[in-house]
């Protein structure tokens, strides 16, 4: 089993401007706004490590979060903020993208509309697993996200998951090609074990 889905903003403007500057991953299309303004929506630590991340390629980063303050990990705020080209916004709420072909500008509630001109916008609000497929009886932990130990093995065994869908830290592709080889091969080794 694999997947997991970014949680959307669902406001105006996000899904017409997906892949033409609305982003979910910062490790996949950063490098495309290397010198632009972009903005990171989110408050915990996805969205301060995308804004670690683009504070060495934009020009200008916009941390926007609905919250009073950031919920990620103090270490990675405090670097951030020693950041030059970082502009912290709290209490905001995103209401819209604008963009005619491609992203312009983000518009947000902050004691009434404002608007930030920007390239790029990274969506950073968190994930959701696609982990309904299997039966209740496999653990997942407070996310949804199916528990497997170094085996890739969940709790049933003879079950395997792989991918976005369990409860590794690190959410891209290359990974859950890996993880889905362990899987195999632990299940390969798995029916082995009960056909002999």
């Amino acid at each position: 089993t694999t997947g997991a889905h970014p949680k959307e903003l669902g406001v105006p403007g996000e899904k017409e401007f997906r892949n033409k500057g609305v982003s979910y991953c910062t490790v996949c299309d950063g490098p495309v706004f290397s010198g632009k303004a972009v903005a990171i929506i989110g408050g915990g630590n996805s969205a301060l490590e995308a804004g670690l991340m683009m504070t060495d390629i934009a020009s200008k980063v916009y941390m926007i979060n609905k919250n009073t303050e950031f919920k990620g990990d103090k270490i990675l705020l405090d670097n951030l903020k020693m950041k030059s080209n970082v502009e912290f916004m709290y209490n905001a709420k995103t209401t819209q993208i604008v963009g005619i072909q491609f992203v312009i500008g983000l518009k947000y509630d902050k004691d009434g509309d404002q608007e930030v001109k920007v390239d790029g916008v990274f969506v950073h609000i968190g994930m959701l697993p696609n982990s309904g497929v299997v039966s209740e009886d496999v653990q997942k932990n407070n996310y949804g996200e199916i528990v497997v130990d170094k085996n890739c093995q969940t709790n049933v065994p003879g079950l395997y998951a792989a991918g976005d869908v369990t409860d590794v830290p690190f959410k891209q592709i290359i990974l859950a090609a890996g993880q889905g080889t362990c899987a195999l091969l632990s299940a390969v080794q798995y029916l082995n074990k009960i056909t002999k």
